[in-house]
């Protein structure tokens, strides 16, 4: 701890001057003094602490926070104790977790005074040797031998209200707590696959849609909160992350789509046999660190930009997988409904339409309704140029790898309007055909016609996923999960109380 001695200083400068030394020289010489120490020594670094210092004052950014929980009192039997975590960096190679413990207003109503990215000075937390088998399978791991405790008694934490202190720590928030160099690119962990299943990993990317955050009961009855995100980088693009941890969402939903790059620390890799997908989980381990101040994230920012501005990721929201269950998609709209929804949110929806195939074209040239597309950056692939047309692709240069498959546009229809340009693609177009893309290049005109017939002019039943689209001339785009023939009695359930309500916005 740093003991003020300046009095003593003051004093000896004095006797100084009587002995015929300058007054001034003695203020100078004071003032230099308590400028240099006094801001340094208010805080005790990090990378300081141990279990002898008592009264200690540390500053720090949040970087990570887990969501407040409950637990029985073992002391007083049928009450609960609360705790919630944070892990706060006070410098580029320290950081320390932290832990406050009380009844539930104390621990609710302290989680809610600040959130990750601020700046906090925790006034006297107990300082213990951390656990290292519970660290390490519970929290993020931290270079420190210790954790800090916080009680309601002893302790406080506050926003920091110095400016020069948090001028010197906010900058702390975008250097990641790993080495920046040591990270799976979405390629790679495509590649690997299923070597991967159950790995704890780096990741590197950029943010490429935020989803729905969805809301459940636990088996305890307590609520639950989930929330995918889509990631891409210039190796890979529609990489699902979930999250499941309120803090870990709040920061997520506050950053900007196709914009912000992301150095996640510690995610676990998993297969999703129901997308037979590798999927990344946030959990009470990750440190999600928003665009990172590295040369390597720079480069990725570099490489996303271009691509945008080259249209490299227009089909990809649209095209991408999706984590929505068809049995979970309820809403039944007519086209004007859905139109209108789409203008009103600026969110993504799903919902059920029953309209008529209108326009169905697949008797056309071959190259209009399967499309060949760069495997690496998913651009279209022209029949004439035979190149991938994306000059950031990581493939450029080399031999051309392609995929192939249908990307079709449908009309849909019912008494309120048509939806126009609908995408049916994937392997969403070839459940709904009932023929995998190599059997149609197999099939006569006539044979094509014969079911482009099948559809053009039936009334199906149809799930959408709808996305707002400013470079579309509606301002949406609509994509195609599911699409059968209707059942007329289904049909005739669900569509009597929109006709009705139609009626009446009519007249």
């Amino acid at each position: 701890m740093f003991v003020d001695n300046s009095h003593l200083l003051v004093g000896y400068y004095l006797l100084e001057l009587h002995s015929h030394e300058c007054f001034s020289r003695c203020v100078t010489v004071v003032t230099e003094m308590k400028m240099t120490y006094a801001p340094v020594q208010r805080y005790v670094p990090i990378c300081d602490l141990n279990i002898n210092i008592t009264h200690s004052k540390v500053v720090g950014v949040i970087i990570g926070k887990s969501d407040s929980r409950g637990f029985p009192d073992r002391k007083n039997v049928g009450s609960e104790r609360f705790t919630f975590s944070f892990t706060v960096k006070d410098s580029p190679e320290h950081f320390i977790n932290v832990s406050a413990w009380g009844n539930e207003d104390y621990i609710q109503g302290l989680s809610s005074c600040f959130q990750i990215g601020d700046c906090v000075v925790i006034e006297n937390p107990l300082v213990v040797t951390k656990d290292y088998e519970k660290e390490e399978r519970f929290c993020p791991s931290t270079p420190s031998t210790y954790r800090l405790l916080v009680t309601e008694t002893h302790s406080s934490i506050r926003i920091c209200s110095d400016l020069e202190t948090e001028a010197r720590i906010l900058p702390l928030f975008h250097m990641p707590i790993k080495d920046p160099r040591d990270f799976y690119s979405l390629g790679d962990i495509t590649a690997n696959g299923q070597s991967l299943d159950g790995h704890i990993i780096n990741m590197l990317a950029a943010l490429q849609s935020v989803g729905e955050e969805k809301f459940f009961s636990k088996s305890d009855g307590r609520k639950g909160q989930r929330l995918e995100i889509k990631l891409f980088d210039d190796t890979g693009t529609s990489f699902p992350l979930v999250c499941w941890d309120k803090e870990t969402i709040r920061l997520l939903q506050t950053l900007t789509q196709r914009e912000a790059v992301l150095f996640i620390a510690d995610a676990r890799i998993t297969f999703d046999s129901f997308r037979s997908c590798m999927i990344a989980t946030a959990t009470s381990k990750t440190i999600i660190t928003v665009n990172p101040d590295t040369a390597e994230a720079n480069q990725l920012y570099t490489c996303i930009r271009e691509l945008l501005e080259a249209g490299g990721l227009d089909d990809q929201d649209i095209l991408s997988g999706d984590d929505v269950p068809l049995d979970s998609i309820s809403d039944v709209l007519t086209v004007n409904q859905l139109k209108a929804r789409s203008q009103e949110h600026a969110d993504v929806f799903h919902c059920i339409t029953y309209g008529f195939i209108t326009t169905l074209d697949l008797s056309s040239s071959i190259s209009k309704v399967i499309r060949k597309k760069c495997a690496k950056c998913k651009f279209r692939i022209s029949e004439e140029i035979q190149t991938c047309s994306n000059d950031a692709c990581p493939n450029q240069g080399q031999s051309l790898q392609a995929t192939t498959g249908f990307d079709l546009l449908l009309d849909i229809s019912d008494h309120t309007g048509t939806l126009q340009s609908c995408n049916l693609a994937g392997t969403m177009a070839e459940k709904t055909l009932g023929c995998k893309t190599e059997a149609f290049l197999c099939l006569s005109e006539s044979e094509r016609t014969i079911l482009q017939w099948k559809f053009l002019l039936e009334r199906c039943k149809i799930y959408l996923k709808v996305l707002p689209s400013p470079k579309s001339r509606s301002g949406m785009r609509a994509r195609i999960l599911s699409c059968a023939l209707a059942d007329p009695v289904e049909v005739k359930q669900n569509l009597a109380s929109s006709v009705v309500g139609w009626c009446f916005a009519t007249k």
